[in-house]
Formats: structure tokens, C-alpha cells, sequence
């Protein structure tokens, strides 16, 4: 486990948590270095259902990218090359985990902040949440994956507004315009209430629902032979059996980890 990031287990759920409040949770290079290897580890365990993204400390989601430590270093190219491709791998483990990511925002979520929350799967924010990308203001090139993940969620004109402006949107605003998908007063426990409904439901098809929703961002409008026998297979997997046995039963289904 990297320094400042925490993962812990409760039940079907795995908290994967910065701790970073004194620096507003913004992320150095050794935590993008670690965050990779723990969003693997946490959904490893087969009794993992979600995993739920979240600062430790409420007030603040993350302020992005350490600017003291990037002004220090970003003139040295081989460690932007190093720096990037870690943001990267962050992301793309976040965006393609296989199991579905909650990002829990109360407060700021800002820059590279932004980015983790725009590669989770589901964003429960609080109202007084706060949402900017500002590469704007430094001169900066917001990267060609997270101006894709967020073009996906927002759409092209909003993703430029975003960019362009490098202002905030107040939790209300990103709700409206789809950065956020669901708002509350307290977004850990309505996190962790979607988190059961999820751990109620076909595993099986939480990991190629989000597989195939994937393939379809990155372009694929139609059924591969692949996607076709994945269809096909399901009708003879354990989890269709454990879920016809139990709705003719008039019973919750319990579907086995794995």
C-alpha cells in the first residue's frame, strides 16, 4: 500500500481511500504509482462486489496532480514521461476494473481529482462538491484518455466548456449536465446503499455489462463473435440457473463470489 492511500474491506465492499488532508488529497508520483497495484487489489477477493473510491476525511475528494512537486520536476522530460505514464495506468485500471468503482465526492474535485472520478463507473456527489479540469490555467494539454472519458459522460460542447473555462461547476451543475450521477446530503452512505443493491445482483453480469458498455465508448456498434457467444454462454452459467431457481421461488437470489 503507497503512502497516503488506504485499502480496507467491509464485506462486499472494498474503500479505496487518499490521505492526504493536509496537501487537500492532491496525488505525487508515488501515489499514482500505487494506485494501479491497489485498485487490483482490491478486486481481487471473490467477495468483493464494488469498489468505492473516496477521500479519508470528508471536505475534500482530491485537488489533483501535487503542483509543488510538479513545478519541481515537470522540466525534466524523462519524468513527465515517468509521471504520465502512471496517470495513465491509474485511469485505465480505474475505467477497466472488473468489478464496478464508486467515487464518493464531498467537497473539491479538481484536475487529476477529476480524472479518478471521471474513470469511475458511478459518481455520488454532495451538494457542496465542486468539479474543474484546469489544464487551462497552466498552459497544459488535458490528456487525449481523460478528455475521452469525460467527452463520454458530458458530451463535446460541455467537455469544452469545462476545458476551455478551467472554472468550477458546483455539484447541482455537474449533476445536470451528467458529470454526476447521483447527488445526496451524505454521499458515503448512499454510496454504500448502491453498493448493496449491486452486491445483491449477478456478478457475472456486473463485470461484462461494464466490459461491453466499455466497447461501445471505444467505438463497437455491433455484436463480434465474441460478444455473441458471451450472450449465448450465459444461458447455461451458474448465476442464470441460481437467478430463474430463485425468482420461481419467490426468493432473493445468492449468487456464489467469484
Amino acid at each position: 500500500m503507497g503512502d497516503h492511500l488506504r485499502l480496507e474491506f467491509e464485506g462486499a465492499v472494498a474503500h479505496l481511500s487518499i490521505d492526504r488532508a493536509d496537501r487537500r488529497n492532491a496525488f505525487n508520483q508515488a501515489m499514482w504509482e500505487a494506485m494501479p497495484g491497489l485498485i487490483e487489489a482490491a478486486v481481487a477477493p471473490p467477495a468483493v462486489r464494488a469498489v468505492i473510491l473516496r477521500a479519508a476525511e470528508p471536505g475534500v475528494f482530491c485537488a489533483g496532480a501535487d503542483i509543488a512537486e510538479f513545478a519541481t520536476k515537470a522540466p525534466d522530460a524523462e519524468w513527465r514521461r515517468v509521471n504520465q505514464a502512471a496517470i495513465a495506468r491509474t485511469q485505465i485500471a480505474l475505467a477497466r476494473a472488473a468489478k464496478p468503482v464508486i467515487a464518493v465526492i464531498d467537497g473539491d474535485c479538481v484536475g487529476g481529482g477529476c480524472g479518478l472520478a471521471l474513470a469511475a463507473d458511478i459518481r455520488v456527489a454532495s451538494p457542496r462538491a465542486r468539479f474543474g479540469i484546469t489544464p487551462a490555467k497552466l498552459g497544459l494539454v488535458y490528456s487525449l484518455h481523460d478528455t475521452k472519458l469525460l467527452v463520454d459522460l458530458v458530451g463535446p460542447a460541455q467537455a469544452k466548456r469545462i476545458l476551455f473555462t478551467a472554472g468550477l461547476l458546483d455539484a447541482a451543475e455537474a449533476t445536470r449536465i451528467g458529470l454526476v450521477t447521483m447527488l445526496a446530503d451524505d454521499p458515503l452512505p448512499a454510496a454504500l446503499a448502491l453498493a448493496a443493491q449491486i452486491a445483491a445482483t449477478s456478478p457475472f453480469t456486473h463485470r461484462h455489462a461494464k466490459a461491453i458498455v466499455r466497447r461501445i465508448l471505444d467505438g463497437e456498434s455491433a455484436d463480434s463473435p465474441e460478444t455473441a457467444a458471451l450472450f449465448d454462454s450465459a444461458f447455461t452459467g451458474a448465476d442464470f440457473q441460481e437467478g430463474v431457481a430463485a425468482f420461481l421461488a419467490k426468493r432473493a437470489p445468492v449468487f456464489a463470489d467469484r
